[in-house]
């Protein structure tokens, strides 16, 4: 058998957030055709790049 690539490692992240706000957030992601998941992760890669916290760099 060959050896396999490893896989990505992925981390639970449990936090309270509103619930009006997670519900706004998950719908504005489903309208755009995006992943909630796939943008808090390239939120939190540009945020450790760049020290900034802005969702508009994102997806302009």
């Amino acid at each position: 058998m060959g050896a396999r690539p490893p896989e990505a490692k992925k981390r639970r992240m449990e936090y309270n957030i509103d619930q009006e706000i997670y519900d706004n957030f998950v719908k504005a992601c489903s309208k755009k055709g995006l992943a909630p998941q796939v943008l808090i992760e390239q939120f939190m890669k540009r945020f450790n790049q760049t020290g900034q916290a802005q969702f508009s760099s994102l997806y302009p």
